[in-house]
């Protein structure tokens, strides 16, 4: 049977991403957190692999990674425009979930499968904490591209990688909509 939910629409026609450097406290709570993941880890996971995981980083951990990303940004002869790139995330952060893909070794399931899973839960935690009335936006920048970097402050092992980094805040300011997509241009029918 086939339901139609309108107000599900309205709500994702009308959705933006948010500029993350506007956003404040407060930020949700550690139960608000939890309800936000609970209804986002809803995601397509082929075998129950749960191919992710996830990492919440509050206020105070966030001068942490701003600190190592500074450190690391030195150590790999950056210039101050790639060390302020990286410490503005989390200087500027004040929660966040940090997806980590986290593919498993199973023959049955395509890594393909398990990266695009991990990529979905970071825009299902966006989109849950969006209806729930909070800003977020999907983030990633310099340092999580970077091995070192993931490791120290993710723990991330051999074939580990960061999807998003999901800020979740007040929202301060609402950006006028973006272009969006011609479909005439991008869609075919087979």
């Amino acid at each position: 049977m086939t339901v139609a939910h309108p107000s599900a629409l309205e709500f994702l026609a009308s959705r933006r991403s948010l500029p993350a450097k506007t956003f404040k406290a407060p930020v949700p709570s550690r139960e608000e957190v939890m309800q936000i993941l609970q209804i986002a880890t809803r995601v397509p996971d082929h075998g129950k692999l749960e191919p992710w995981r996830l990492i919440v980083v509050d206020r105070k951990a966030m001068a942490g990674l701003a600190d190592l990303a500074e450190a690391r940004a030195k150590e790999l002869g950056g210039d101050e425009e790639k060390i302020t790139k990286g410490r503005n995330q989390y200087d500027l952060g004040q929660l966040a979930v940090v997806v980590i893909s986290s593919p498993k070794s199973v023959e049955k399931v395509p890594l393909s499968e398990q990266i695009l899973s991990a990529g979905a839960l970071c825009m299902n935690i966006v989109t849950t904490a969006t209806a729930a009335g909070w800003g977020a936006c999907w983030l990633s920048g310099w340092p999580s591209h970077d091995a070192e970097f993931r490791q120290r402050a993710f723990g991330c092992g051999e074939g580990e990688t960061v999807a998003g980094i999901i800020h979740i805040a007040t929202a301060t300011v609402t950006p006028p909509d973006r272009p969006r997509p011609d479909l005439s241009k991008i869609v075919t029918w087979a």
